[in-house]
């Protein structure tokens, strides 16, 4: 009997309290357990996320910037990656990289190539380390559990192809791309404008993305994503933020957004993964837009993103990937949202400026320049670009082409309105 009350000792005070009281443990026992193993779990998670920092900076949205050094990020948790020698630089750019701004798309007092972060009005990462938004404990107690923290939920992938009414709403997302499939592809590149899409309930999302994806839609989808989000459930906030994502499995076990998991290998010091983007553009008012393109480097095999015209930020090692490994067979450019209303009603969180495609300019949300890297590292137009959304009396999309803005396309919604009731 000794041996008994000793281990439960061990295991909880509290517990042991409860039932020399009770003979029994009651439900609010019950509940003060699970809620100190819960505190536990979150604190283990979090001295894995937040990696000791050289300095960290007060963003004034209210978010802690860490400079983290470069060797001791979360990637390097990664058991393949623990004596990984960190590729400073690509082998390779895509031909015409740094040649793409012949023309320009509008006058030049409109739009600025990319906007700042917030947090860099309060200071910078020096050289050698990489700036991490800081995890607290509220962001991951928001989720549904810890170990589903940092990750997206199963099949939110658009499957263009598909009529199937039980794929038509894939658990609430909703979507309105353009897209490419039926070749090889080794990259995307596009240029997007940046909004602050209102939300409606707390786990609903909004965002703007470039989708890479390889292999089938069922349990092997391999994908790589990035763009803007507005995620009041994964931030705490409806601050709009650069965001990436990687899966090798449909979502299931592997991946996350930014760097909130083993995986991607930051270099840059600028650029914070998941922090917030400001100025964001203006019904009728200035746009300001981000340049985002992602591509595999031919000599190592990486896949690499860059942000705007001069900030590479690292790369998703190619071994993450079973069909990325050697190409993507579709890529997605578009909006998506979370429509969590039951009973046939829709949401009105709005996608991109909450805005229809056929406003245009200033007042609907846009891509441009939308371009594919080929086998030969070239970025090139897109043949046959498709598009397609589940609702277009919600969100739609609508493509053109011109000698400034090349192929681009309008987008967006206001979501719930008189045609979406």
């Amino acid at each position: 009997m000794v041996a008994v009350h000793f281990s439960l000792v061990k295991l909880s005070r509290g517990f042991l309290v409860c039932l020399w009281m009770l003979g029994v443990m009651s439900l609010s026992c019950a509940s003060r357990y699970g809620a100190s193993r819960q505190k536990l779990e979150v604190k283990k998670h979090l001295r894995r996320l937040n990696k000791p920092a050289v300095k960290s900076i007060q963003s004034p949205d209210g978010d802690i910037i860490d400079c983290v050094p470069i060797s001791k990020q979360p990637a390097f948790d990664h058991p393949f990656l623990k004596d990984h020698k960190i590729q400073m630089r690509p082998s390779y750019h895509p031909e015409g990289l740094f040649n793409d701004n012949k023309a320009s798309a509008k006058p030049k007092e409109k739009e600025t190539p990319h906007t700042p972060q917030l947090w860099h009005r309060y200071g910078k990462c020096s050289e050698g380390t990489i700036p991490m938004r800081r995890t607290k404990q509220d962001d991951v107690l928001r989720a549904s559990s810890v170990k589903r923290y940092g990750k997206k939920k199963h099949r939110t992938v658009p499957i263009p192809k598909s009529a199937e009414p039980d794929l038509i709403n894939q658990n609430g997302h909703q979507h309105a791309i353009a897209y490419v499939e039926g070749d090889k592809y080794y990259g995307a590149k596009a240029t997007l404008n940046v909004w602050e899409p209102k939300i409606q309930h707390a786990n609903e999302f909004s965002l703007s993305q470039i989708w890479l994806l390889g292999g089938s839609f069922g349990q092997d989808l391999n994908s790589i994503e990035a763009g803007w989000q507005v995620s009041p459930d994964l931030y705490g906030d409806n601050n709009t933020r650069l965001f990436t994502y990687w899966t090798s499995d449909a979502y299931q076990a592997t991946g996350c957004y930014n760097l909130l998991c083993s995986g991607f290998i930051q270099i840059n010091s600028d650029i914070a993964m998941g922090a917030s983007i400001s100025p964001v553009s203006g019904y009728r008012n200035s746009q300001y837009d981000i340049s985002i393109l992602i591509w595999k480097d031919p000599k190592e095999g990486h896949w690499w993103m860059q942000f705007g015209n001069g900030y590479v930020l690292g790369y998703w090692p190619s071994f993450l990937f079973s069909y990325l490994t050697e190409s993507a067979s579709m890529i997605e450019w578009g909006g998506e949202v979370v429509n969590s209303q039951s009973g046939g009603h829709h949401t009105w969180t709005q996608m991109g400026s909450g805005h229809f495609p056929e406003e245009g300019f200033s007042k609907a949300s846009y891509f441009r320049n939308i371009q594919v890297v080929d086998g030969s590292n070239n970025l090139k137009t897109p043949k046959r670009l498709g598009t397609f959304t589940e609702k277009s009396n919600c969100y739609d999309v609508q493509t053109g082409s011109n000698d400034d803005w090349g192929h681009f396309f309008y987008y967006g919604g206001p979501g719930k309105n008189k045609n979406c009731p």
